[in-house]
């Protein structure tokens, strides 16, 4: 069993440093030695998770072709530029909604040389809103109904009377409550600006000039808009279905009514989003296939399919083994499964492969479904090591330099407001379970 643990970590760690769709076919590597040198009887691959997320990025995908995503940065523009003294608090509430509504962090992008600029103009120290804005962006997957990790939670929990509203009662409020604390610190972090040595040497060089940063308009609005509207609605009615049984279309099944599943439910209203939206707007769908909430999307469908399969297989084949050596410490100590949690999202590099990976060991073991609902925002850890696009992104939007990796690597911007907005989170979310 170690043996196989060290081939499937090494399969992720090398399949993480590939990027892109590395991870995914670095699980096929790791499936093949499982199955065919360890004579592993391989799992049936995640197909309901892969084809939820397909139909929520192709919803997305229209929306941002349609110029959804650039009207909603538009409005966060205007926003950010009204109030520019609170872009600490502002900034994450942004990146939050808009991971939120679309169901992946990567729609941040555009907003972040935004908060940059602003918080430089301001003389606000551009650190402190960026790390924590990329940090929200991340969080706010485990609180989205629509995001890969989330789908994939609830079909985990499907068999034990778990509706997609007990989990959003809880995740909602624990990972808004944390990115707002974690804004709070992320107030305090480093000197000013105009103190900061970076900046006056950079400032001394003459990096800085009167030019401003500025979005172009959206050039159909009408069209944007329609764009972002059906694509909440389809939302809405997801959160609706996933949380009142009653709506749900139901169908004798060998004399039973079986009523229709959640995974069918979110195929159907998101590729009909999608098509609907294309249809009014009259967008091109290659247009859609080539934006980058598309791409981003496909790769991590990619790396469910290798990774989650993998993990899925080398879980079955050493489920009894596993069951042995740590249900009993795991019994005493739940929590400590959100620690094994936060250092496979970190591995990983994904809340959702994280989620199919690791979640069904918890099931096995007989904790709790609302103990895991509430270590939920435990895979939010990517942020630990700082290589991700959002978190790259970011440093090279701040001119200013105070966004950056520190001398020992660990000691990055996004660190501190990381590791605020998970421990309260996951905290939040086990107070949360007592009181629902």
């Amino acid at each position: 069993m170690i043996l196989q643990l060290a081939f499937v970590l090494t399969a992720i760690i090398i399949g993480a440093r590939l990027g892109g769709i590395g991870l995914g076919v670095m699980g096929g590597i790791g499936l093949g030695i499982l199955t065919f040198v360890f004579g592993l009887q391989p799992t049936a691959p995640p197909i309901d998770v892969m084809l939820m997320i397909v139909a929520v990025i192709s919803a997305a995908a229209c929306m941002q072709a349609a110029g959804g995503l650039d009207l909603m940065v538009k409005v966060a523009e205007r926003l950010l530029r009204k109030n520019p003294a609170h872009v600490t608090i502002l900034s994450p509430l942004v990146t939050y909604a808009f991971t939120f509504i679309a169901g992946t962090g990567h729609v941040a992008y555009s907003v972040l040389p935004v908060i940059a600029e602003v918080a430089t103009e301001t003389k606000i120290r551009p650190e402190r809103p960026l790390g924590i804005a990329v940090i929200a962006s991340q969080q706010a997957i485990t609180a989205s109904p629509i995001s890969a990790a989330t789908v994939a939670l609830l079909g985990l929990l499907a068999g034990f009377d778990i509706s997609l509203f007990d989990i959003l009662k809880i995740t909602i409020p624990a990972t808004l409550i944390g990115v707002l604390v974690g804004a709070f610190f992320s107030m305090k972090v480093g000197k000013e600006l105009v103190d900061d040595p970076e900046y006056q040497k950079r400032l001394k060089e003459g990096v800085f000039n009167d030019k401003k940063y500025e979005l172009k308009d959206v050039a159909n609005q009408r069209r944007a808009s329609l764009s972002v509207f059906v694509f909440i609605i389809a939302t809405v009615f997801i959160v609706l279905f996933g949380s009142f049984d009653t709506m749900r279309p139901s169908f004798m099944i060998n004399g039973e009514q079986v009523l229709l599943d959640m995974p069918s439910i979110i195929e159907i209203l998101m590729l009909s989003a999608a098509a609907i939206i294309l249809l009014i707007t009259r967008t091109d769908g290659l247009k859609a296939a080539q934006g980058s909430v598309f791409g981003a999307g496909m790769q991590a469908v990619v790396a469910i399919f290798g990774i989650a399969w993998m993990g899925d297989t080398f879980l079955q084949g050493n489920m009894a083994e596993l069951k042995s050596s740590i249900e009993e410490v795991v019994r005493q100590m739940p929590w400590l499964f959100g620690i094994a949690l936060f250092v496979m999202s970190i591995l990983l590099y994904s809340q959702a492969a994280t989620v199919r990976a690791l979640m069904p060991l918890g099931i096995a073991l007989g904790i709790s479904p609302y103990m895991l609902i509430a270590m939920f925002p435990a895979v939010n850890g990517y942020f630990f090591i700082p290589n991700y696009p959002t978190v790259v992104a970011a440093i090279n939007f701040d001119r200013t330099g105070t966004t950056r990796i520190g001398k020992y690597v660990l000691n990055h911007s996004f660190m501190m407001p990381g590791l605020v907005a998970t421990i309260v989170a996951v905290g939040l979310g086990l107070l949360f379970i007592q009181i629902f």
